[in-house]
């Protein structure tokens, strides 16, 4: 039964791209008009999608098989920890990947003095941590970031900043 109906959506699918495709090639006047709806004007893409699974089911059929699992879901390792500046330095391994402490969303990519490449991360509980001393960083400002996800990489010092509302917040109760 669900390779009966999945054959359906396919060929549908099929079906109603080839008919869209023939009538861009085909017609100038079918092309301005696909051109404009999609391209200048707003295109109701959650709305079609939308209608499409409420006429055929899931949108992806194939969803049901696939469990999506993190590449890398890490937490916070260090070898010692002391003072530094308005936070903490952390000596970590040579290469590090620098795990998401808490999620939040990246306010800040750049230079700070006295920490080199920084990333802030504006966590959900309104505190600011500031991962200092990045070689490279894997997010772009604004992205929302995953507690555990790769931040970017370090190279045998750590230092983390925290600030809430552009005060000093003191580590130990964000570090274990």
């Amino acid at each position: 039964m669900h390779l009966i109906s999945f054959f359906y959506r396919t060929l549908l699918t099929i079906l109603l791209t080839l008919l869209l495709l023939i009538g861009v090639k085909q017609n100038e006047n079918f092309k301005k008009i696909v051109y404009e709806k999609v391209y200048q004007e707003h295109f109701p893409f959650l709305e079609v999608s939308k209608w499409y699974q409420n006429l055929f089911g899931t949108t992806f059929p194939f969803q049901k098989y696939l469990e999506v699992k993190p590449v890398f879901q890490e937490k916070l390792s260090y070898k010692e920890k002391e003072d530094y500046l308005d936070g903490v330095k952390l000596s970590v391994e040579e290469t590090y990947p620098v795990p998401v402490i808490q999620a939040g969303l990246v306010v800040f990519v750049g230079e700070k003095e006295g920490y080199g490449n920084v990333v802030i991360v504006e966590q959900l509980d309104g505190v600011d941590c500031w991962y200092g001393n990045l070689s490279s960083s894997s997010v772009k400002l604004y992205d929302y970031v995953e507690a555990g996800s790769l931040l970017g990489i370090t190279e045998k010092y750590l230092y983390l900043v925290y600030r809430k509302e552009g005060q000093k917040v003191s580590y130990e109760e964000y570090l274990v």
